[in-house]
């Protein structure tokens, strides 16, 4: 397949940025978006010029690292992927395709389409944890859970950390990782001695980040590639209310 990119490119983040063309060709249609990057890259390198600087880690939908805008929405749009399992046969051949970095002022541009996601791991620290003894490590199924329980908090434990709830939000709202991160503590036993604090905690590291508020709008439901749900941003609003009057 023969495809025409449009690519953000950007020194750091105090440079304007513009966006760049280039011609993919000859690109196997069963390739990732990301492997067709990589031949983009072995081609500039072979013409002495700079490769475009794009972040990746597993390329199997797991870390959450690859986290680009591709005509405008973040991951591509298709449901349930990540940019990395993007593949080229999901375009047409002759299709033009803009490749941009996360927007959000909480995202600050490192270079070209990497972005700094820090803020993410600051609101995790802020409460992510549980207190356990020290003691010897209990075995698994020391404490019972009942298995609608452990459903839920795993739908919400699903949460990589990509950010694309940011990038899809007009506000630049985190709601949905924070609620995904709180809920999947909230609702296990083993989170319950932090309950109040982590989710206090966390809202407002968030808040301190520069993220956005929650319109209700669902653009991160159908952006994450994990399909978290919204319904564990009103979970959160009902931690955060309950920490608030105790």
């Amino acid at each position: 397949m023969n495809l025409t990119l449009r690519i953000w490119r950007q020194k750091n983040a105090r440079d304007k940025g513009r966006l760049e063309t280039y011609q993919a060709n000859d690109i196997n249609e069963n390739m990732s978006l990301l492997e067709m990057l990589d031949v983009v890259n072995e081609n500039l390198v072979r013409k002495g010029s700079e490769p475009i600087h794009f972040d990746h880690d597993c390329r199997e939908g797991i870390c959450g690292a690859c986290s680009l805008v591709i005509n405008g929405i973040p991951h591509g749009g298709k449901k349930g992927c990540t940019t990395c399992e993007l593949r080229i046969r999901n375009f047409n051949d002759g299709d033009t395709i803009t490749i941009e970095p996360y927007r959000a002022r909480a995202f600050p541009v490192i270079k070209d389409l990497m972005v700094d996601r820090s803020a993410l791991d600051r609101v995790m620290q802020a409460g992510g944890f549980v207190s356990v003894g020290t003691a010897g490590t209990p075995d698994a199924n020391a404490i019972s859970i009942e298995k609608d329980v452990a459903e839920i908090a795993m739908d919400s434990a699903a949460c990589i950390g990509c950010g694309a709830c940011v990038a899809a939000c007009k506000n630049a709202s985190a709601m949905l990782f924070v609620a995904a991160k709180v809920s999947h503590l909230a609702n296990l036993p083993q989170g319950q001695v932090e309950r109040k604090r982590r989710v206090l905690n966390m809202v407002n590291q968030a808040d301190s980040e520069g993220f956005g508020n929650c319109t209700n709008q669902y653009e991160c439901e159908v952006v994450c590639p994990k399909e978290i749900s919204v319904k564990f941003i009103a979970q959160m609003n009902r931690e955060y209310f309950k920490a608030l009057k105790k």
